[in-house]
């Protein structure tokens, strides 16, 4: 077996069962692996600590398969990972034959480098490292074994894989072609997905809990849907009796999914608005002209893509909840959120306490929000805890 030779010192983190390597870490290779491989990991005494697929393109040139040096990396070691994670969603009750979860979250789930998000009968799959894509067509078959699906699609489309010198693939995989667009129920809510151009693989199941959050306190509400998507918290609320929704996106054909979703459900027009707009701008617009909710909800892109970007994307957080808070009413509750891994609890706490205070209002969380179990967190890898929230009611 090839093998991975790491600077002095830098096993720590592996002993600490943190599974990426990265290429400053690395003293030197022994052999000449192919992009995937899986590499035998020595400290700098020669001591084997890990098993790691080998990403030459890649800064994160190794991700570990397992701190195990003497298992076997095959596919009864990809079958036993794969039967936990889909056995943890079974456990939750969340791997409903008519609903959607995430099935294997990578890292979290020990399998680094796959996604796959159930819809029904249908999986998805995003494979975004060399290692998984070495394995991928052994793992297709594995899937297909152990969900009894009737096919996967494959979305593995996203830049990361740029940084694997990967290109980009869709289509279907494995059995049957999925149709343009799947239904899915949620908490009682059914939602249109759109699983072949959607953003990631079509819809985020990490904010399932959080939508129903919102479903929970939205009775009597006039609600504000911001970066709403395909409307998955304005439908949520509507379902908890608000009284109104305006569903904001700068995405015609995402809010058009949000309308099938609406008729879906049995809302009628009057309840709710789907409006094409830059979220910033319309913000502002509604500030300046005195109109108030009794909710809003901002669920903005990622503002942080690195450590450079930190910056720039807590004064975007700041604005944009500066802005929300000035659209709210007495009692009324700010459900703000981050999905950048970067961006700290305590940071984000703060950029939301310095916009209440610009926004000339008095706040108290009521709720902290992070990612649904179906993204769990690995508790060796904080990096797999991204998703951030905050729910603020304005004080009278």
């Amino acid at each position: 077996m090839n093998e991975m030779i790491l600077l002095p010192g830098r096993e720590k983190s592996l002993r600490r069962h943190h599974p990426w390597i990265f290429s400053g870490a690395v003293a030197g290779i022994k052999g000449d692996p192919a992009p995937g491989e899986t590499l035998l990991v020595r400290d700098a005494r020669g001591q084997a600590v890990a098993l790691a697929a080998w990403s030459p393109a890649s800064q994160l040139c190794g991700r570990v398969w397992s701190f195990d040096p003497a298992e076997t990396i095959d596919r009864e070691f990809f079958r036993k990972r794969l039967r936990q994670a889909i056995g943890l969603r079974q456990q939750m009750g969340l791997n409903a034959p008519d609903g959607g979860c995430r099935l294997v979250a990578s890292e979290a789930d020990a399998l680094p480098g796959w996604i796959v998000d159930r819809y029904g009968d249908w999986l998805v799959i995003q494979c975004v490292s060399a290692g998984a894509d070495r394995y991928k067509d052994m793992f297709l078959d594995l899937l297909m074994e152990e969900t009894g699906c009737r096919g996967i699609y494959e979305r593995s489309d996203v830049s990361v894989r740029q940084r694997e010198k990967l290109p980009p693939v869709t289509g279907t995989v494995r059995g049957e072609t999925p149709p343009d667009k799947v239904l899915i129920t949620e908490d009682g809510v059914r939602y249109h997905v759109d699983i072949r151009h959607g953003h990631k693989t079509g819809f985020y199941f990490d904010q399932r809990e959080n939508r129903i959050a919102v479903k929970h306190l939205a009775k009597n509400r006039r609600v504000l849907n911001c970066f709403a998507y395909t409307g998955g918290f304005g439908a949520a609320a509507l379902a908890g009796g608000a009284t109104h929704v305006i569903n904001v996106d700068s995405s015609a054909p995402a809010l058009a999914l949000a309308e099938r979703t609406m008729q879906e459900n049995g809302f009628t027009a009057s309840q709710y608005e789907n409006r094409v707009a830059d979220v910033f701008a319309l913000l502002r617009e509604y500030r300046d002209s005195g109109r108030k909710f009794d909710l809003v909800v901002l669920d903005p892109p990622k503002f942080v893509e690195n450590k450079g970007a930190l910056p720039r994307g807590c004064r975007a957080y700041q604005d944009i909840a500066r802005l929300g808070f000035q659209l709210l009413n007495p009692g009324g509750l700010l459900f703000t959120f981050s999905c950048s891994g970067l961006m700290e609890m305590p940071l984000f706490q703060k950029l939301t306490a310095d916009a209440a205070l610009d926004a000339g209002v008095q706040g108290r969380i009521i709720r902290q929000l992070g990612q649904s179990a179906d993204h769990p967190t690995a508790l060796a890898v904080p990096e797999t805890f991204y998703l951030k929230g905050l729910v603020v009611e304005v004080q009278s």
